[in-house]
């Protein structure tokens, strides 16, 4: 295998009517690489902005209200000791 075969694009990512593949590979969620180390008064000391935003980069839901909001993401981040 030569260098010139790695450097060259996938051709199956804009295969596709339209280039399909590549529309929908540029969708794709993709898993932060670190786990949020926030305690539970950063939590509740977090503006609700700043909680859509942690919510959305992992992939969760980011309905109902601000309390809703610090509810859920401190069960799905905060793990008990």
């Amino acid at each position: 295998m030569s260098m010139e075969s790695v450097a060259r694009a996938s051709p199956s990512l804009g295969s596709g009517p339209n280039g399909q593949y590549a529309k929908n590979w540029c969708g794709h969620f993709q898993m932060p690489l670190h786990y949020p180390r926030y305690t539970k008064a950063d939590y509740e000391a977090m503006p609700e902005w700043k909680l859509d935003c942690l919510l959305k980069e992992y992939g969760l839901p980011i309905s109902g209200d601000v309390e809703q909001k610090r509810k859920f993401a401190m069960g799905a981040f905060l793990w008990t000791r």
